[in-house]
């Protein structure tokens, strides 16, 4: 939407919304007609719908903070519309290369979306009178990732789109923005409700909209990807991600995962989840708390909203790079023959490790591991500046090797396109988390004996299947919304109108 005001209006785009009034009218949901068909099951037919309150409908609430602060959105299908006339240039540039006829290409148009969902902490205004709203917010929004057609008579469906940066935030749709904590339940699953009941609704509906001046149909798929373990282990009903159950993709328990690093395969889905809570609420075979947990495998509340059972690919970056900072530590520990070094040692363990990173690799210590510093961290500069403080050879040699075959790993998962952009990784992925898994059984067993971590797990078992399935885990991930994230952070400390009716239209 900025970069489509500033070139209208050729002005700075970071001011105050009021400036761009005119030219946003038509760039926000709400301007451009449409209808359904059939029409939308308890959706309003109504198209010119521009930001609502995202509590409309739900009963006002008796709490600390006014119910009609808490949360602004776009109804989903008005959304997703403005969204696609934003990309109709696009879409009548990819029928032309194709040489499809316009005329003939009015239906079987499919549309893939994906969508994300993050919580962020501290988004306090510097210098606010606006209205007292909690301290923390979560955005939902979404990308459209790719457009096709089945043309007459063909067999393979025709890509006319495809967004070629599907992680920046300009390609990433704000829809919904919740002045509400990640972690309560209840308030997120009440404000995300009728975007569940939307999204469901357009599943089993087309729509008719005009693009290029001829009224084509659409249909919608949604691929909820864009989700970190938390948000996603939220939204399946399973328990929280320290428990003894793992992974969100398979039924492994953290001691099996230990034992056996690879060999697992993507068993986890939305209605498996649904029956599981069946199961788990209704305990048909009389089971004890224990054995009933056992057998739904750690689904102990319902299933809100379908979420892909993927890998999320940023979060998959950070969760390695924190592990590997830890076992940098404890290889200058030398912690693989001592018993239960004190907290002293260890602290002067960490300090070591930050000042060699602060002197090599001019890496500052952060307190919590960001993107920025688990990519510096995960290179052979950042590992031959540990090796410099590891007194063992063979021990330096296996961080060496550690590392290597991460470098090899790590593109499988990062890119857009793994086939394309480093095939020979792809082709020996398994092979690299093979030997990797063989590493940390045995040179490293102090660290792995009966325990891993959630995303080395998934790193080492689940990532080849994903790409077999969807082509590519890279583009899926949830990198667009966490950019998003910044400029939402920036509006609401610079540009927010500082009265009590428009403060939260302003920072959609």
């Amino acid at each position: 939407m900025y970069r489509t005001v500033k070139a209208t209006s050729g002005r700075q785009i970071f001011q105050p919304l009021h400036t761009l009034r005119a030219a946003e009218k038509e760039l926000l949901p709400g301007y451009h007609p449409f209808e359904w068909q059939p029409p939308l099951k308890s959706v309003s037919t109504s198209c010119h719908v521009g930001i609502i309150d995202g509590l409309s409908g739900w009963i006002a609430s008796v709490d600390d903070s006014p119910a009609d602060t808490v949360t602004r959105r776009f109804r989903y299908d008005v959304a997703l519309v403005s969204a696609l006339k934003d990309l109709e240039e696009d879409i009548m540039e990819g029928l032309r290369e194709r040489g499809l006829e316009d005329s003939a290409c009015t239906s079987g148009f499919s549309v893939m979306i994906k969508e994300s969902c993050d919580g962020m902490g501290d988004v306090s205004e510097k210098h606010g009178g606006g209205p007292a709203v909690p301290e923390k917010a979560v955005r939902f929004s979404f990308t459209i990732m790719s457009v096709s057609i089945q043309a007459e008579g063909e067999d393979e469906a025709i890509t006319i789109f495809r967004e070629t940066k599907p992680n920046s935030e300009m390609s990433c749709k704000p829809l919904c923005l919740m002045f509400v904590d990640e972690s309560d339940h209840e308030t997120l699953t009440g404000v995300l409700g009728p975007v569940v009941a939307e999204r469901n609704a357009m599943k089993h509906s087309r729509l008719i909209l005009s693009v290029g001046g001829l009224s084509r149909s659409f249909r919608f798929h949604f691929r909820g990807t864009g989700y970190d373990e938390k948000m996603v282990r939220e939204m399946e009903g399973l328990e929280a991600s320290g428990s003894t159950y793992i992974c969100t993709l398979c039924d492994s328990t953290r001691a099996e995962a230990s034992q056996n690093m690879t060999l697992h395969s993507v068993t986890r889905s939305h209605d498996e989840n649904l029956e599981r809570y069946e199961l788990w609420r209704t305990n048909p075979h009389s089971e004890s708390a224990e054995e009933l947990r056992d057998r739904v495998k750690g689904v102990s509340a319902k299933p809100f909203m379908e979420t892909q059972p993927t890998l999320d690919a940023l979060h998959c970056d950070i969760g390695n790079a924190t592990e590997f900072y830890k076992i940098f530590q404890d290889e200058i520990g030398e912690v693989y023959h001592k018993a239960n070094p004190s907290r002293e040692q260890r602290r002067s363990w960490r300090a070591a490790l930050d000042k060699q990173l602060r002197k090599k690799m001019k890496l500052k210590p952060v307190m919590r591991m960001n993107g920025n510093y688990a990519r510096k961290l995960m290179t052979r500069e950042a590992v031959e500046a540990v090796c410099e403080l590891v007194c063992s050879e063979e021990r330096q040699e296996a961080l060496r090797e550690l590392m290597g075959l991460y470098i090899q790993m790590k593109p499988v998962w990062r890119s857009t396109c793994p086939a394309k952009e480093c095939p020979d990784q792809l082709c020996r992925y398994s092979f690299n988390s093979q030997r990797f898994a063989e590493l940390l059984s045995t040179v490293f067993k102090y660290r792995y004996d009966g325990k891993i971590t959630n995303y080395l797990h998934k790193t080492l078992a689940h990532v080849p299947e994903i790409v077999e399935r969807d082509g590519s885990i890279g583009a899926w991930a949830s990198e667009g919304n966490e950019s998003g994230n910044k400029l939402f952070r920036r509006f609401r400390k610079m540009n927010a109108r500082q009265s009590k009716t428009f403060e939260l239209e302003d920072v959609l």
